[in-house]
């Protein structure tokens, strides 16, 4: 179809808009700031604040739970930073925090952060050995959890001599060292805020990490400044106008994602909260059922949602129109590619065009779409968000030209030569990691994509996702897309399988859809049925993408390894098929 007039208007257009928005913004980062001032204690110092709803607790199948204000959420906060500081908790120091969204879970980042503090958010997913590894690094010595983790902190005890005291919310407080509301209840409601420095330490979070032990992102306080132009950006403004700056529009947010990680605490805890707007807090397993009434009960207008619960939510309901009532201004994604089918299911039956970002914990929130603003180009990560100089660049540190593939980089100073604030401080204890993130002023991110000429970016995959097979470099994101859009896909991950006369092949796993499984026979006739829908699948891929893409062998798979982010675990399905390949060699041991 030939491009209209109109139509290069409107590029032209919506192009000078972001650039007048990108490089006409500037950074205005104070001397001193800290979150939970910025977050809790302005709008809780406020007669005219401290009244609004800070969280909405929902109770599933029975819609609104318990509602707490600012002034509440502020309370209950200075007494927690009463009792760490009864524990010899001081400035400086970390204290792990794992419980799931729940109030208490908003009180313990707030209680840490005012006391100048650093809180290091562990999920509530973590098994004893991954618990005891971050609590022994960062040398935490206080742990505040609830019934859902209790157990697996203390099995991990035993093998963290440094941890004292296990402060136990709900039914935890009974087996803890120390009952989180009795103790609360005990202090006194007031507290004075530590005056901490904006390059002051405020989180910890430690990175999933695709080789080695994970490490420890040191993130300060100024980094959620650097955070809200992405934020606000990919909420299309979160309820304020930016052609009418003194009109709002009630905002309500809601993610699944977990608060214990960046995309659940820097992407929806902490910048609904600066911006002194509810947040619904769901502390149970997603499903798409489970997510629909969520969205429609609470009247939820802004959300986070991960491509995989996407997939998930287009595969079981279709026709999310005619079912729910819903009022969503934004979508925002980020973790891994949207595609094409989730892109149109969310505009024709959520009513909403998504907002793809890319960002990772040491530095969040860089890139990424505003369909408000600027046009949302499907499949594409965005461009730059206003303030952040990033680029695509090669090995050598080199701007990379339009269309040529490199690695997503992002520069220490803005587009005006200032700090960028939304930098991390290091990895902590691990000189040598912090230095290998950088090439010059860029800090390579690990994930590689294309820049077209007007500046969007198109993800390629990680670093360590991209294969060559028979001579040709393939990306697995383009091949997953495709399957998702077969009916019989709920979901798929693509990965090189060794072959000895082409280098790799092309292997999808896939998981069948809802609608596939309960057509697949069981016993005799499976095999039959697995082989034609296999057929169908590669016919397919074969008939959208280059010959080349298609998979050579299709695997069904119950359920695709993930992080607790929600990302697909490429690797571990790598690191299985070159196992088996060993393992099949001619000498290999029996």
């Amino acid at each position: 179809m030939t491009r209209s007039h109109t139509d290069d208007r409107r590029t032209a257009a919506a192009q000078d808009r972001y650039q007048a928005i990108h490089q006409g913004f500037g950074w205005k980062v104070p001397k001193r700031f800290n979150m939970a001032h910025a977050c809790c204690g302005q709008w809780a110092a406020q007669a005219a604040t401290a009244r609004r709803v800070a969280i909405r607790e929902h109770v599933a199948g029975q819609g609104l739970g318990r509602r707490f204000t600012f002034a509440q959420l502020q309370s209950a906060a200075n007494r927690l930073s009463q009792v760490l500081r009864a524990q010899g908790v001081r400035r400086g120091d970390r204290v792990a925090i794992v419980l799931p969204q729940r109030f208490e879970t908003a009180v313990a980042y707030m209680a840490v952060l005012q006391m100048g503090a650093a809180a290091m958010p562990l999920s509530m997913l973590f098994g004893p050995e991954a618990l005891s590894f971050r609590i022994n690094d960062s040398q935490a010595h206080v742990a505040v959890c609830d019934e859902s983790t209790v157990d697996a902190l203390k099995q991990a005890r035993p093998d963290c001599p440094g941890l004292q005291c296990l402060i136990g919310v709900g039914a935890a407080g009974e087996v803890a060292d120390m009952d989180y509301a009795k103790a609360c209840a005990a202090q006194a409601a007031s507290f004075k805020p530590v005056s901490t420095l904006a390059d002051e330490p405020a989180v910890l979070i430690y990175t999933s990490g695709t080789t080695g032990n994970p490490k420890g992102a040191l993130i300060p306080h100024r980094a959620l400044i650097g955070n809200l132009t992405g934020f606000v950006c990919s909420q299309n403004w979160f309820g304020f106008d930016p052609d009418r700056p003194s009109s709002q529009t009630q905002a309500v947010f809601w993610s699944p994602a977990d608060w214990a990680w960046t995309g659940g605490l820097m992407d929806a805890l902490l910048p609904s909260l600066y911006f002194g707007r509810p947040i619904v807090a769901f502390n149970g397993r997603f499903s798409p059922e489970a997510a629909f009434e969520i969205l429609q009960s609470h009247g939820v207008t802004h959300t986070f949602l991960f491509p995989t619960a996407l997939k998930a939510m287009m595969k079981a309901v279709p026709d999310a129109k005619a079912r729910y009532r819903l009022k969503l201004q934004a979508i925002m994604s980020a973790g891994e590619a949207v595609g094409d089918a989730v892109f149109g299911y969310c505009q024709a039956q959520l009513g909403v065009t998504v907002n793809e970002m890319f960002g990772q914990t040491e530095i969040n929130y860089v890139v990424g779409n505003c369909a408000r603003l600027w046009p949302a180009r499907a499949g594409s990560m965005g461009k730059a968000y206003p303030g952040h100089q990033v680029a695509v660049i090669d090995e050598a540190g080199q701007l990379c030209p339009a269309g040529m593939p490199g690695e997503v980089a992002v520069n220490r100073l803005d587009v005006h030569g200032q700090p960028d604030p939304v930098f991390f401080l290091g990895y902590w204890n691990n000189d040598k990691a912090t230095t290998a993130k950088y090439t010059g002023d860029w800090c390579r991110t690990g994930d590689m994509a294309v820049a077209d000429e007007e500046g969007y970016l198109w993800y390629q995959g990680r670093t360590d996702d991209m294969f060559k097979a028979a001579g040709y470099r393939i990306g697995p994101g383009e091949i997953e897309n495709c399957l998702v859009k077969h009916a019989a896909v709920a979901n798929a991950a693509v990965v090189p399988k060794p072959d000895a006369d082409r280098g790799a092949v092309v292997k999808a796993f896939v998981v069948m859809s809802p609608d596939c499984l309960a057509q697949r026979p069981t016993g005799a006739g499976q095999v039959a049925f697995d082989d034609a829908v296999r057929a169908q699948l590669q016919a397919h891929v074969r008939g959208l993408l280059a010959p080349y893409e298609y998979p050579k062998e299709i695997e069904f798979i119950d359920q695709l390894p993930m992080t607790t982010t929600g990302k697909v675990q490429r690797r571990v399905l790598r690191l299985q098929e070159e196992a088996k390949a060993l393992a099949t060699k001619p000498g290999a041991a029996a």
